[in-house]
């Protein structure tokens, strides 16, 4: 057994996102020197049931294996169908983590830096399309160019998060978001905290806004939110600025100090 070839495989699970626990599954299968294996990880996020299960093979050259590919099934408490899809593993860092996965697979968009054919990198936010797939019956993976011109952090801008006034807490939501997390943040409106959650669409260049309960708000509610923020930002002007009357009252005291 290829030494050196175990630990990258092991430091390439861990950085995908299925951590330590094939550690010692991966050594037994390589020891037995077998041309392919499999390797399976089930898994619970929330109410969902995720299995993956991790294809492995030997080289027709060497004693090196291959971390080649991981299919995925998922399903959902609310549904009967099970939603599957493959992703491919390459040794660089456009790979799709686990949790990475389950995002996309839930309809969610991820952000990668990928690399073109002649090895030039860009930045794109993926999404699968649920509606078409290719001949191994994998769903299309839709990209969003970067110059497709969808910015994440002037979308949050233009909600009342109150986790984008401190810079620490504004990195975090923006990495998490990027990852395909629907991510749980503070909405101050009209003075009143409420938690919320969030999620990146890159394909329509907003953010969809859940509530507490994770039932999405929709776009009038979210003006209603803008125009509660304006009544009070206008009131506090209002307060901040002396009355008609008392404007009135200070322009005659200065004529009749200036005719004095």
């Amino acid at each position: 057994m290829n030494q050196k070839n175990l630990e990258f495989l092991k430091d390439q699970l861990k950085y995908n996102g299925f951590g330590e626990t094939f550690d010692q599954d991966l050594k037994e299968k390589m020891l037995k020197g077998e041309t392919e294996f499999k390797l399976m990880k089930e898994g619970v996020y929330g109410t969902d049931s995720m299995t993956a299960v991790l294809n492995f093979k030997k080289s027709d050259q060497s004693d090196l294996y291959f971390f080649n590919s991981y299919h995925v099934n998922l399903k959902k408490e609310d549904s009967k169908q099970v939603l599957e899809q493959t992703f491919y593993i390459n040794n660089n860092s456009s790979n799709i983590t686990l949790k990475e996965a389950y995002n996309l697979m839930e309809g969610r968009s991820v952000n990668k830096d990928l690399k073109t054919r002649e090895g030039e990198v860009y930045n794109a936010w993926l999404k699968l399309n649920f509606k078409e797939s290719d001949s191994n019956s994998n769903f299309k993976l839709d990209h969003y160019h970067q110059n497709y011109g969808y910015d994440l952090e002037a979308s949050l801008e233009k909600h009342s998060i109150k986790e984008l006034n401190t810079p620490k807490y504004k990195e975090d939501l923006l990495n998490s978001l990027k990852k395909g997390n629907l991510q749980s943040v503070t909405f101050v409106v009209a003075g009143v905290e409420s938690k919320m959650y969030v999620e990146a669409n890159p394909q329509f260049k907003t953010l969809n806004v859940y509530d507490g309960d994770k039932q999405r708000i929709n776009h009038r509610e979210s003006k209603e939110e803008k125009k509660a923020e304006s009544k009070q930002n206008s009131q506090s002007n209002n307060d901040d600025e002396p009355s008609q009357k008392e404007k009135n009252s200070n322009s005659r005291s200065k004529k009749a100090g200036r005719s004095v």
